[in-house]
């Protein structure tokens, strides 16, 4: 589609409420935002800054636009088979992801007991100095799912090609280390007496100590978050190669890992920017990313296209239409179970999972098709089973 230009902000979303475009305008009216702001057809109302917007800034960055999940994103692994090598049920298959992949709030891997995992894997920061009970944390949900829409699917392709697709970020590490930041930066609001629109705007000056610390925090668990991701797609595989009686190490033909929620150094629009991408891929011209629709609709493998007035972005999902709490007032199990159809899930916990019923996000269709200026299809996905954090 072709954006709508309101104010600072270039809109490429069909649906947009009126509480996400505001927001996103106070962003943009921010001093240090350089050009315009980029909203991506997902785009939704969020904590600190709009969900699917893309945040040009020169001199300063809002950890709170970067978020709590910092590093949050999707890998995706295409394997070597088809759906005829599926097992007739994949139910089996979903408990034994649920003892390899331990999901939902706190949860974690009881049986660590050292850093080594961590350690040897990304190392720790170097600016941040991680308590011990921090690098306990790091270390225990290292490999681990999270909650609310973080989820493991397997997933058949346009071929019938097996897919293993994977959502998830820094867990609570990178929830500590981002809350550090954000607090300290609604600190230095107060102390230079800087009124905002919105407290979550609080933003760290570059060349100052703070914002060295949080760009060596932010790139650590951003790190932490691609490697827990891989972790992750390495047990799943295992499980799902044994599955379908093949032996050996599993064999992948490709895979892709990608973030969403992050902040980098990039040349846009002639100048050296900080770009944060809140719920959004970066899609230079050829990268590969993975963007999922709800746990009952289509995902898929695109392709960027390079677009520089979305400074090379595209959207991270599918988008939320209702809040959790509206969806869990207004939403039914049944018919949750029924757009669900016959794929292996939770079908058992679907009352704890009306948030993520999919009558509470937007028509992923639609979403594909506002950004076909920003990304190409490469293969459009279906699950067969999901596996999601309670």
């Amino acid at each position: 589609m072709t954006p709508t230009k309101v104010g600072n902000v270039l809109n490429w979303a069909s649906e947009l409420d009126d509480n996400a475009l505001e927001q996103a305008q106070r962003a943009a009216a921010l001093p240090f935002v350089r050009g315009h702001l980029a909203l991506m057809p997902d785009a939704h109302w969020g904590m600190g800054a709009t969900i699917g917007s893309v945040i040009p800034t020169d001199g300063a960055i809002i950890p709170a636009a970067v978020g709590v999940d910092i590093g949050c994103g999707m890998i995706a692994a295409e394997l070597p088979f088809g759906a005829d090598a599926l097992p007739d049920s994949l139910d089996p298959l979903l408990d034994e992801i649920a003892q390899v992949v331990p999901a939902g709030v706190g949860q974690g891997h009881d049986d660590r007991d050292g850093p080594a995992d961590v350690g040897r894997t990304i190392g720790w920061p170097t600016v941040t100095e991680l308590t011990v009970k921090q690098q306990k944390k790091a270390v225990n949900q290292f490999g681990t799912l999270g909650s609310g829409n973080h989820f493991v699917e397997v997933c058949l392709d346009e071929r019938d090609q097996v897919w293993v697709v994977l959502h998830s970020g820094s867990r609570g590490i990178g929830n500590q280390l981002a809350k550090v930041h954000i607090d300290g930066a609604k600190r230095h609001m107060k102390q230079w007496f800087i009124d905002l629109p919105d407290p979550d705007l609080a933003y760290l000056v570059e060349g100052t100590v703070d914002f060295d610390a949080y760009i060596d925090a932010m790139l650590w668990a951003q790190r932490y978050a691609l490697a827990n991701r891989e972790q992750m797609l390495d047990a799943v595989l295992a499980r799902l190669w044994a599955a379908v009686g093949r032996e050996g190490a599993p064999e992948e033909r490709q895979r892709i890992n990608c973030h969403h929620n992050f902040t980098e150094r990039e040349h846009q629009h002639g100048r050296n920017l900080w770009i944060t991408r809140k719920g959004a891929i970066r899609a230079r011209i050829g990268d590969l990313g993975v963007i999922p629709g709800s746990m009952g609709a289509a995902s898929f493998i695109v392709e960027g296209l390079g677009n520089p007035a979305s400074y090379e972005s595209c959207s991270h999902g599918a988008g939320r239409r209702l809040s959790r709490g509206e969806a869990r007032r207004t939403l039914d199990v049944a018919t949750l179970r029924t757009e669900m159809g016959d794929r292996s899930w939770l079908d058992g916990h679907a009352e704890q999972l009306l948030d993520e019923d999919p009558r509470a996000y937007k028509d992923i269709d639609q979403v594909m098709d506002d950004q076909k200026d920003l990304v190409r299809v490469v293969h459009r996905l279906r699950q067969v089973l999901n596996y999601k954090g309670l």
